[in-house]
């Protein structure tokens, strides 16, 4: 019999409080687990979905996000129509994140370059950053 893991075990393992895996299992997140005298029981596919539960938030997505995530991919049926749309937002929202990245980091390689006395003296730093402002203030969200 493969092992299984008491509530505060698995709470513990994601630095999570045993009420939030409670209300994961309520919102449809986690299935519910089975119970021995009455105590839940979590198995390691249990523990697997919550480590792409934390990835998922890592990544910025809701916990929303992460039930399409893990309920819209089954290993008998096709991706459903929310999960396709889903994983192409969050393609679209990760790409832009990975340009703003790339866009600060040759920033800071210019800076470490120069013999600049603020970031402000950086060439295009500061058009930048009100450039970044101004996007994410009309950014949908």
């Amino acid at each position: 019999m493969p092992p299984t893991f008491s509530i505060g075990e698995v709470a513990e393992r994601f630095g999570l409080s045993p009420s939030a895996l409670r209300f994961y299992e309520s919102i449809g997140l986690l299935p519910e687990p089975e119970r021995t005298s009455g105590r839940r029981r979590y198995t390691q596919e249990t523990i697997d979905q919550l480590a792409i539960v934390a990835a998922a938030q890592r990544a910025g997505f809701t916990l929303r996000e992460a039930t399409t995530l893990l309920t819209g991919l089954q290993a008998d049926a096709a991706p459903t129509d929310e999960w396709r749309e889903l994983a192409q937002d969050k393609l679209a929202e990760l790409d832009a994140l990975a340009g703003r990245i790339e866009e600060m980091r040759a920033m800071l390689h210019r800076g470490l370059a120069c013999d600049c006395l603020a970031l402000e003296d950086v060439e295009g730093f500061r058009a930048q950053c009100v450039a970044w402002a101004d996007a994410d203030v009309s950014a949908p969200r």
